[in-house]
């Protein structure tokens, strides 16, 4: 009977290591993703890699490795071309709310910035202010030097019967956008640094450079996957 137990417990944990092995496969859900419109023309035959992932595409391309890489789609206009100048035009615009929300989060996700952003100590009061109202307008203006590179639009027929709003023709259009990497670096701590420096009381100031130390070097590495 024991060793009738011994076999059984051997199974059982073969059984468990075999278990921890097992990988979860990726499921492909392009049959069951409902779109609410269809593609009726495009800039080109296939959607390109890079609006979905810049950094991986410029990896895949080997790209110059001394540049960071964006990608940004418009809401559907009324015509092609108001969507592809918008994107142009709110390139910089873009990598500049990317910067920001980044900041932002560091500063909520860290013990130090939730200490520091305690909207109940009216000593953070300024810094506050400054970050909801002016460090996106702040960040856009260190940004410089973002080039658009790639554009790809789309013309979608949205019908109604596919669950949109109403029958109608919208154009998308995709920048990809390439900024130099010491730029990039060198504008998020300018604008980290004066974050810090909105914080008047020396407590709240220090908490603040805490949270935001190597926030250049996160950022980074946040849009290659990496933490």
């Amino acid at each position: 009977m024991k060793s009738v137990h011994l076999v059984l417990a051997a199974l059982l944990v073969v059984a468990v290591g075999c278990s921890s092995k097992r990988k979860v496969k990726e499921v492909d859900n392009t049959e069951t993703i409902k779109r609410d419109f269809e593609v009726r023309d495009a800039s080109s035959n296939f959607r390109p890699a890079w609006i979905e992932d810049a950094e991986v595409w410029a990896e895949q391309e080997e790209k110059d490795k001394d540049s960071r890489w964006f990608a940004f789609e418009t809401e559907p206009k009324v015509n092609r071309e108001i969507a592809c100048n918008l994107a142009k035009a709110n390139a910089r615009a873009d990598v500049a709310a990317e910067i920001t929300t980044f900041i932002q989060k560091t500063l909520a996700a860290s013990t130090e910035g939730a200490a520091a952003i305690d909207p109940a100590n009216p000593k953070t009061q300024p810094m506050r202010d400054y970050v909801s109202n002016t460090l996106a307008e702040r960040v856009q203006s260190l940004v410089h030097g973002a080039a658009v590179t790639k554009t790809y639009w789309e013309k979608r027929q949205f019908m109604k019967d596919k669950g949109a709003k109403k029958d109608h023709i919208g154009f998308t259009c995709a920048v990809l956008v390439k900024m130099n990497k010491k730029i990039l670096k060198e504008a998020i701590l300018k604008a980290s640094e004066e974050v810090v420096n909105k914080a008047d009381d020396p407590e709240v100031k220090e908490n603040v450079k805490k949270a935001l130390d190597k926030i250049d070097e996160d950022f980074l590495k946040a849009r290659q996957g990496e933490v």
